[in-house]
């Protein structure tokens, strides 16, 4: 082999191999961001209502949330899949956005075994919902996005927020209000009730607000908020910044501070008190409104039952059979038993699970 010879084919040789190598680092690549190469990731959001449901988890001759999704996705993709969710919830509690992630692998129905490129998220969703809406109509997709394999909806959630709905009045509760809020036939004291949130919301051993079954490792957890305020009575779950923006327009709104420190009156508006307890005749016909409060509880994480558990409390005090330094013996006390009894699931609603969703 001559001299020339020799080095083109060394050359060759070399570039063959750099090919190879960039190949190969380019298939590596693309399996960091998913492992399973043609499988994607979707994070998809749902909204439910929960008093038809046997809770959120998957359970044998039950109708669960996820049950439900699963067999909807199968329907969709032509094979099983795997819902997991972010947040469990129990039967009959609400959500207004639990967040799920599935993965989903497209295959060519023309021809079998033929891998095709990811849905679009908009596909996912309508077609999802498309197969949901044909039975009861009691559950929603509201949101799909691609994410990486390795992004969990339960671990990469950073903050979870559950609404609570008590409706105070003698009158019955509305046909449209069954199973939907959590009746109190007793005037509440939304100023004791407040005042209660300041005691609970921390830094805390919640062992007094875990139900038996719990199987997180500690009861220390950080409720970043809990707050009750009076709302227009409607399934209606405003943020603070509505809050503060109902109350710069309409005044009709008052909200208790997600600060405990800052100094706002612990009375609710006089309109909202004329428009919810007034006792004249309302005219035939016409329903009279019962008092709204909504509770809001917002941490990373919760122990099993403490939102409904801190509810139930507020509400003893709110009714005056609690006091403020009984809400502090219980949460020292460390013992579920100390607690009034469990808020029901019904006036529950979990209410958003945020996350810092990488893009693909």
């Amino acid at each position: 082999m001559t001299e020339n010879l020799k080095r083109r084919v060394e050359v060759e040789c070399s570039d063959n191999n750099r090919d190879r190598e960039c190949k190969i680092s380019r298939r590596e690549e693309g399996m960091n961001q998913n492992p399973r190469n043609g499988i994607q990731r979707y994070l998809v959001a749902i909204e439910y209502i929960g008093t038809r449901f046997s809770g959120s988890q998957k359970q044998l001759n039950c109708r669960t949330v996820v049950g439900a999704l699963e067999e909807a996705f199968c329907k969709f993709v032509g094979q099983e899949v795997c819902v997991s969710c972010s947040s469990r919830t129990d039967a009959g509690v609400h959500a207004l956005s639990n967040v799920c992630h599935v993965d989903i692998e497209r295959i060519s129905q023309r021809r079998p075994g033929e891998v095709l490129p990811p849905h679009d998220p908009s596909v996912v969703r309508r077609a999802v919902n498309h197969f949901l809406q044909k039975h009861d109509g009691d559950l929603m997709v509201i949101d799909v996005r691609c994410v990486p394999s390795d992004f969990h909806a339960r671990f990469k959630a950073l903050e979870r927020t559950y609404f609570y709905r008590l409706l105070s009045g003698p009158e019955p509760l509305s046909t449209f209000e069954k199973d939907r809020a959590w009746h109190v036939s007793e005037e509440l004291n939304l100023p004791a009730m407040q005042e209660a949130c300041r005691v609970l919301v921390g830094y805390h051993d919640f062992s007094s607000f875990r139900a038996a079954g719990c199987q997180a490792k500690s009861p220390i957890r950080t409720l970043d908020e809990l707050s009750v305020c009076e709302v227009i009575e409607s399934p209606y779950f405003p943020s603070l910044m509505d809050r503060e923006k109902h109350n710069k327009v309409s005044g009709d709104l008052h909200s208790c501070p997600n600060n405990p420190e800052t100094d706002t009156p612990l009375t609710s508006s006089p309109s909202m008190d004329k428009i919810m307890t007034s006792s004249q005749d309302v005219g035939f016909g016409k329903r009279r409104r019962h008092r709204c409060l909504v509770v809001t509880a917002r941490a990373r994480s919760f122990l099993y039952h403490q939102v409904r558990l801190l509810v139930g409390v507020l509400k003893a005090v709110g009714t005056g059979n609690l006091t403020i330094p009984d809400v502090e013996r219980i949460l020292k006390a460390t013992d579920v038993t100390a607690a009034s009894p469990m808020a029901p699931a019904c006036g529950l609603y979990l209410g958003e699970v945020k996350y810092d969703i990488p893009t693909t």
